[in-house]
């Protein structure tokens, strides 16, 4: 980049300078997209165009203060809102601080503070004798507005930071003061310069010197936006720390139950470098089913096995062995008999079907015993015998079901324990025996040591689940809650990456920017130390800031020298140069083109300095005056005298307080009122050589006139927009009376010979005169003037009508 192309961009503002820049870096569009996002909320008001928002330069016109700090009842500050110096004076106590801080906090809701302390906690902010309803209101003239803006702030509650603000613009409503545009330029060109900014540059450490000047920078944009992002990037990495920091004591934990294959699986998961498995985790965390094989399982199917039921198998057992009962009680019978005889004749009958024609007895061979007669007589006896046979059959089907009832019971589950092996083929391998006597016998044998192993299985399982479970779950919280982290890790890793290289680009661009605007105006702070030291020895070479504004050393570096000798300033400077030098570093910085403020607003900026300095004090703010209207709040009156003994005009207002608070602000002294003052003294001082009340007090009343056309001059102008360079040139080109006037009244240093008519018009026929006598006192003649008194009485009231220009004018 050019030496041209960075004066062009250092002039611009801030949050318009940091776009520019961030738009034309080289950073991936994530990053920028972070750089953007930290930047929006504090250039959000100053990007926003509403109808509300200030555009022109803004001038204080009143302030109206009740209920705040030192100030109880509604107390009043009335200025002339256009360039120039006002003193505001009055004691320790009197109210004055109360309100300069009163006008800082009207615009930010926040005062002054030294590092450490919240500048939206106030303290004991509020009035004891008028605490019901704090305000503030301020009257401001904006450029181009034909009547006044106000701004109002307000409480309702206690606490300091619970204020609200509003805004309302002459044709644009009333709305809350973010919209007025003004957020950044408070930052990047603060118009306040507190007592605690100047104390800081006597007491503070060396961190707190360096921060009252980076705050005169106007750098809090990208401060904050730095800060923002840092804070982002501070949370990530302390998570990924914690994550990092806790994997050794879990791994440690974890090798503690490595004869739990959950710890196993969880240590493969979390120890396999590159290669984070997550899932695993989750799945352990939620409990879900073990891999087959592991011992968990095993332990599990153990825990879960349950042999035959021994009351279910002992009445099928019992049952089947009734039935046997039954069949042996029936062995020999009638009912045996029966059925065998029975048999036996089914199976004749059976033959004579077989052998229709054969007659003779198949057992003995006798002839013709087989007839018809013999078929029919033998058939209803078989029947006869088979009723008598059915009991021993009946009994025969129960042994056949009571044994397939006893085997069904016999079961095979899909995974049996191994421990379990021996006892439970025992009762499976009864599904094979045939022989109803020998399966009861078996199958209760079997059941009962297969029920007794499983019992002594399932209670050792259960009770090493028990402990390997209590254990784990002692683990698992850590393992849980180290997993939510290790994922947010993983998750945040691109976004940590992109935030450390958003937060090195604010860095490096804020160290840039802030030795760039050191460098703008160090001209302009050595010009006015020159002004300010008087007769100090120190030179003032550099001034520089060294660190960052959260770095851990970070100090305000002058070099000076003294007599010609190289010397750190800090240690050679007096308490009343570091303060002029504080000034020095602020009023150019508040001073500059591109500010909206045209105030200054000063307190007690006299302290610890020797009456010369305070005489250059006085000549810097007057030079700085005729650009900017300039608010000093003071006790010390050696300020006021500087501006007096050096004939320098000035407007003084006087702070008086009373009982319960009640503050008062009286205007004591200005341009206008000085020269009417003089002249009065001179038209009540009797004995004075005949050319004073001809000469010098035409030429006071003069200058009191031509002071009152100035400030009309100046309120018409700014009303209708005109640039305030143009305005200084016309002035300063308007040597004659006339000229000013014309100026004045017409906006137009060319309409001289028009000034008589429009000053009749306005203001009547005896104006005229009046003006045409002050005139004459430049003259070798002179003016006659009968009546001083009533003379110096009649410009006065002029000069007041004149002082008040006609809107459209």
């Amino acid at each position: 980049m050019t030496e041209t192309e960075q004066h062009q961009q250092t002039a611009l503002p801030l949050a318009d300078m940091v776009a520019t820049r961030l738009a034309e870096s080289a950073l991936p569009e994530p990053v920028k997209a972070l750089l953007r996002d930290a930047l929006s909320s504090d250039t959000a008001d100053a990007g926003t165009t509403t109808s509300s928002a200030a555009s022109g330069r803004v001038y204080l016109d009143s302030l109206a203060v009740n209920g705040f700090r030192g100030i109880g009842p509604r107390a009043r500050l009335s200025l002339s809102p256009r360039p120039g110096v006002n003193l505001v004076v009055g004691r320790n106590g009197s109210g004055k601080s109360s309100l300069a801080e009163a006008i800082e906090v009207g615009f930010t809701g926040t005062r002054a503070h030294r590092p450490g302390q919240d500048a939206t906690r106030g303290g004991h902010w509020y009035n004891l004798h008028n605490a019901d309803s704090p305000k503030i209101e301020l009257k401001l003239a904006i450029e181009g507005d034909t009547g006044n803006s106000t701004l109002i702030r307000t409480w309702t509650r206690e606490e300091f930071g619970s204020s609200e603000a509003t805004f309302k613009r002459p044709g644009h409503g009333t709305v809350p003061l973010a919209e007025a545009g003004w957020d950044t330029a408070l930052a990047d060109h603060r118009p306040f310069l507190s007592y605690t900014d100047l104390d800081l540059m006597l007491t503070g450490k060396p961190s707190e010197r360096y921060d009252a000047i980076a705050t005169i920078l106007g750098m809090d944009l990208l401060s904050t936006a730095t800060n923002r992002l840092s804070a982002r990037e501070k949370a990530l990495a302390t998570t990924a720390k914690e994550t990092r920091d806790a994997l050794p004591g879990l791994k440690d934990s974890l090798y503690a139950l490595e004869d739990d294959d959950r710890a196993v699986r969880a240590l493969l998961a979390v120890d396999t470098p590159g290669a984070l498995d997550l899932d695993t985790i989750d799945a352990l965390v939620a409990g879900l089913p073990p891999a087959d094989g592991s011992r968990l399982a095993e332990l599990r199917v153990e825990a879960g096995a349950h042999g035959p039921d021994l009351m279910e198998v002992g009445e099928a057992v019992q049952r089947l062995r009734i039935a046997l009962a039954d069949v042996e009680d029936l062995r020999g019978t009638d009912a045996e008999n029966a059925r065998l005889r029975a048999d036996l004749l089914e199976k004749a009958l059976a033959h004579a079907d077989r052998h229709p024609d054969d007659d003779a007895c198949p057992a003995c061979g006798t002839e013709r015993v087989l007839g018809r007669e013999w078929y029919d007589r033998a058939s209803r006896q078989v029947a006869e015998l088979r009723r008598e046979a059915k009991t021993a059959e009946d009994a025969r089907a129960a042994v056949r079901t009571g044994a397939r009832n006893l085997q069904n019971l016999i079961e095979h589950p899909a995974r049996i324990p191994a421990a379990l092996a021996g006892p439970w083929r025992a009762w499976t391998d009864c599904r094979q025996i045939t022989d109803p006597a020998e399966l009861a016998r078996r199958a209760e044998e079997a059941a009962t040591v297969l029920a007794d192993a499983c019992d002594t299985v399932r209670r050792h399982a259960a009770h090493e689940l028990e402990e390997r479970d209590e254990r784990w779950r002692a683990l698992v919280t850590r393992l849980a809650a180290w997993a939510d982290k290790a994922r947010e890790t993983e998750r945040d890793k691109p976004l940590l990456s992109n935030l450390r290289k958003a937060v090195k680009w604010f860095k490096d661009l804020s160290t840039e920017l802030r030795e760039q605007r050191m460098e703008r105006f160090t001209d302009a702070t050595q010009g006015i130390w020159e002004r300010l030291r008087q007769e100090s020895n120190v030179d003032l070479t550099a001034v520089s800031l060294k660190g960052s504004e959260k770095a851990n050393v970070r100090k305000l570096v002058m070099a000076a020298s003294v007599d010609g000798q190289d010397a750190p300033a800090l240690d050679v400077m007096s308490q009343g140069e570091l303060h002029s030098l504080a000034l020095s570093l602020f009023l150019p910085r508040a001073t500059t083109a591109d500010s909206p403020f045209g105030f200054l607003v000063i307190d007690d900026p006299v302290q610890s300095m020797d009456p010369t300095k305070v005489h250059g004090l006085a000549q810097v703010l007057h030079e700085i005056g005729r650009h900017r209207q300039i608010v000093v709040f003071t006790h010390d009156p050696r300020l006021q005298k500087a501006f007096t003994d050096q004939e320098l005009p000035v407007t003084v207002f006087q702070v008086t307080r009373g009982e319960r608070s009640r503050v008062k602000v009286d205007c004591v002294d200005d341009p206008v009122a000085q020269a009417i003052g003089d002249a009065r003294a001179i038209a009540a001082t009797r004995g004075l050589p005949p050319e004073t009340y001809s000469h010098v007090l035409p030429g006071l009343c003069r200058i009191a006139l031509e002071n009152a056309f100035l400030e009309a001059a100046w309120i018409r102008h700014h009303r209708t927009g005109g640039s305030e360079h143009d305005l200084q040139v016309a002035i300063d080109s308007a040597e004659r009376f006339q000229e000013v006037a014309a100026f004045a009244l017409f906006g137009d240093v060319r309409r001289g010979d028009e000034v008589k008519e429009e000053v009749r018009r306005r203001y009547g026929s005896p104006a005229c005169s009046l003006i045409q006598q002050c005139q004459k006192g430049a003259h070798p003649d002179g003016a006659t003037i009968p009546n001083p008194h009533r003379f110096v009485t009649d410009i006065e009231n002029l000069a007041q009508k004149i002082r008040k220009p006609e809107v459209t004018a």
